[in-house]
């Protein structure tokens, strides 16, 4: 029987997304708060590009570098997906396999109990094996998105019954209970076949997710079952693997602050005070979703439209060589209400601030869990991955309304944005979505109880590490 005491070293390996980057460190720092050793690895850049550690982990967090390999077609300084255009990722896949000479030094000179992985390192599972380290598989996405490909087996052998795009447009024969949590159509067509299919890193995500989910010894989750137990128990059947909740793991506003981030948030801090309570809308789409100059335009021109007070941190993505244009005169236009933030962006401390009133995101699970874990009703713009998932599930909950698109070919309107943005903000017809969020808001930000799931997990990990399967 493993000794239940003993502290442990856990090896912390995401891939290079920073929304699968910053739930991995805050997974790590959750780990490090029960005394363990955490080393946490990436690349230089994005390890300069995390926030800071808080001092008092410090001593039992390690950072560790490794070099990406230089790659055809992947520019010298792209060591993340921020830095590339959607359709180049797949070339960041391709250098990230070359990672496992360095990681296989890293991890034969250490003393190991447990790696705890994302589903790109197809390749980590075996060779952790042969170490004799522990392995986790940790799913970032919610349990909605993780049921939607179906079993591991299938994701091997390259899908399943769904051979043409419409057939994901309805939920898998799998869910037994009614649900819309399905795509949108162009959402397929902007996501990529390349996800699905073999891509020119010469293995699909699915199989790539597929291969980690086989070859670990825990299924580690962003999730609790308070929020989608019925959803758990699919993945559960699927997988043939337990699935151990990691909760939801909610940051604070008040996480790792600097000089520098506190001279940017005085600043925001001075323009939202300004405004009475809960009537301001922040609206953010993340660091990775890249908005067409049309796209841009409509949702400014939605925003002005509205007559709404906002707060807009829009940050183009790095991989862009042109800056977006908003429309001529919009910001003097907009001056008295509106203000846009071009700068990096304390996301937690705006929607913790009590003039924010509703939240116009892009759908990604940090996001949604960083705003209904303060109450904020969402206004949901969805583009890639699991975001158009995560909206339809949200509302089906009702904390949440989804901003009706072409359903050609996915664009978006000023009057349909304005409407939209009208009906979240109003105190009459946006009351139900207001109501909802502040009542699921018990989940997300009972801070209690994500701590026991994280407890929970950690005594898993002390109990089983070095077991064998059937030991288990």
């Amino acid at each position: 029987m493993a000794d239940q005491n003993k502290k442990l070293h856990i090896v912390i390996f995401p891939w290079l997304a920073f929304g699968h980057m910053i739930p991995f460190l805050e997974l790590a720092k959750s780990i490090a708060k029960r005394g363990h050793k955490v080393s946490f690895i990436s690349t230089p850049r994005n390890i300069n590009r995390l926030p800071k550690i808080p001092q008092n982990l410090s001593s039992l967090f390690n950072f560790v570098s490794l070099h990406l390999p230089s790659t055809d077609n992947l520019p010298e300084n792209a060591e993340a997906t921020i830095d590339l255009p959607l359709e180049n990722v797949q070339y960041l896949k391709k250098a990230y396999d070359g990672l496992q000479t360095e990681l296989v030094h890293f991890l034969e000179s250490s003393s190991v109990d447990w790696i705890i992985y994302d589903f790109t390192p197809h390749w980590l599972p075996s060779i952790a094996g042969k170490l004799g380290i522990s392995r986790a598989f940790f799913c970032t996405v919610t349990a909605w998105s993780g049921v939607f490909f179906g079993s591991s087996i299938t994701m091997m052998n390259g899908g399943d019954y769904r051979n043409k795009p419409e057939d994901f447009l309805i939920p898998p024969k799998w869910v037994p209970f009614p649900s819309k949590v399905a795509f949108r159509l162009h959402e397929l067509r902007r996501y990529g076949t390349h996800r699905v299919h073999q891509n020119i890193s010469g293995v699909s995500d699915l199989k790539r997710f597929a291969i980690s989910v086989i070859g670990s010894d825990a299924f580690l989750i962003r999730s609790c079952l308070e929020l989608e137990g019925d959803w758990l128990k699919i993945l559960s059947d699927l997988h043939q693997k337990p699935i151990l909740p990691v909760g939801l793991l909610p940051s604070t506003s008040s996480d790792c602050t600097d000089d520098q981030t506190d001279d940017v948030w005085k600043t925001i801090a001075n323009w939202l005070d300004k405004h009475e309570r809960e009537k301001v809308l922040y609206v953010a789409l993340g660091t990775e979703v890249t908005l067409s100059q049309d796209e841009l335009t409509e949702l400014a021109t939605g925003l002005e439209l509205s007559e709404v007070p906002f707060f807009w941190a829009l940050r183009s993505v790095e991989s862009q060589t042109e800056l977006y244009k908003l429309p001529d005169g919009f910001k003097e236009r907009v001056k008295d209400r509106g203000m846009v933030w071009t700068n990096w962006t304390p996301q937690v401390k705006v929607l913790s601030h009590d003039s924010v009133g509703g939240f116009l995101t892009h759908c990604g699970w940090s996001s949604v869990v960083e705003s209904l874990q303060y109450g904020k009703p969402l206004l949901m713009m969805p583009f890639l991955g699991d975001q158009g998932l995560n909206a339809r599930a949200l509302e089906e909950k009702m904390v949440g309304l989804e901003i009706p698109r072409n359903g050609a070919d996915g664009s978006v309107s000023r009057n349909s944005v304005a409407e939209s943005v009208r009906l979240i903000m109003s105190y009459e017809k946006g009351n139900v979505y207001k109501e909802k969020a502040k009542e699921i808001q018990k989940i997300f930000g009972d801070r209690e109880l994500h701590e026991k799931y994280m407890d929970q997990v950690v005594q898993y990990l002390q109990k089983q590490r070095g077991l064998s399967p059937q030991n288990r």
